[in-house]
């Protein structure tokens, strides 16, 4: 049974609040610099007059740090969902074995807490295993659909098929870690959906893959043409399966402005200073000591001239 809800979850008696990020840094989990800027350069250009419309949809969301990011570029009228098993029990022995090797400090409320510090409300949270997705999420709604959740290969086909469902004409679709050494099942399923499946590459940086249910050519001319006019993005294109893909150096990327919080973290306590002491009878000795002989005598003088 899944749990959607637009309400954050409460703090129960007893427990202390999380601490809250005071600057995007401090938001655990897994983002480079060249995925910022690209997930920036698709979603501008989404927002700029490109004429797609539609939501954004993540699965898997950890601590949210992509959540986080992603929520800037939602327009009025459109809803941002997420999906994440969060601390509910796992559906599956191998899941569980997942989740407690991967993800032990996942909770929503770890997550709700990150990134109510810099949105004013909560996305739309499903709190249920990514496969249900497909019945929560109206068909062909989503414009930009972010998959990191399970490297399961099995969990990873039905969220590749989940994305094929919510994707509006010309969506694109981000899949993490399809290359990864420790997750193979990510990278069996993604490869064979884009050999096989209908999936078509846009371009892929050392951690994420880009693609789209649709035509990826318009994608990759203009993404062509911006790469032409950076200097801190090495880039090429490879042939697979008689489709091009543009491979991205993710070295020496500029990241965007990143995400700030809504309040900023209160400055520091001045530190405390001792009272300036008026010296006592000893230290007006010690002054008196310390001064040329002439001046001792002089001050000597004018003070016997004012007692006679």
């Amino acid at each position: 049974m899944s749990h959607v809800s637009h309400a954050p979850v409460s703090t129960p008696d007893g427990e202390q609040d999380l601490p809250v990020p005071t600057a995007y840094g401090e938001v655990k989990g897994w983002f480079s610099a060249s995925d910022q800027v690209l997930f920036d350069w698709f979603l501008t250009r989404q927002n700029s007059g490109a004429a797609l419309s539609g939501d954004l949809l993540e699965l898997g969301v950890f601590m949210g740090k992509s959540a986080i990011f992603l929520g800037r570029y939602l327009r009025e009228g459109e809803e941002f969902t997420v999906c994440d098993l969060f601390d509910s029990p796992a559906v599956d022995e191998l899941n569980l074995a997942e989740n407690r090797q991967s993800y032990p400090t996942l909770t929503r409320r770890g997550f709700e807490t990150n990134y109510l510090a810099f949105h004013e409300a909560l996305p739309t949270v499903i709190q249920a295993p990514t496969s249900v997705v497909g019945a929560e999420v109206r068909p062909a709604s989503c414009r930009f659909v972010h998959i990191d959740a399970s490297h399961l290969y099995e969990h990873v086909v039905t969220d590749i098929e989940s994305s094929r469902l919510v994707a509006t004409p010309g969506a694109v679709v981000v899949f993490d870690d399809y290359r990864s050494a420790h997750c193979p099942g990510v990278a069996a399923a993604v490869w064979s959906a884009v050999v096989s499946g209908g999936l078509n590459p846009i371009c892929a940086s050392d951690m994420k893959l880009y693609a789209t249910w649709g035509d990826p050519e318009a994608h990759q001319k203009a993404l062509l043409d911006w790469l032409d006019g950076r200097s801190d993005l090495g880039y090429g294109v490879d042939m697979i399966a008689g489709r091009s893909l543009v491979h991205i150096s993710d070295a020496g990327a500029r990241p965007p402005a990143l995400p700030q919080p809504l309040h900023a973290a209160p400055a520091p306590a001045p530190a405390a200073t001792a009272p300036a002491r008026r010296p006592g009878a000893r230290g007006r000795k010690l002054a008196k000591d310390l001064l040329p002989p002439v001046v001792t005598r002089a001050i000597i003088a004018w003070r016997r001239r004012r007692r006679g």
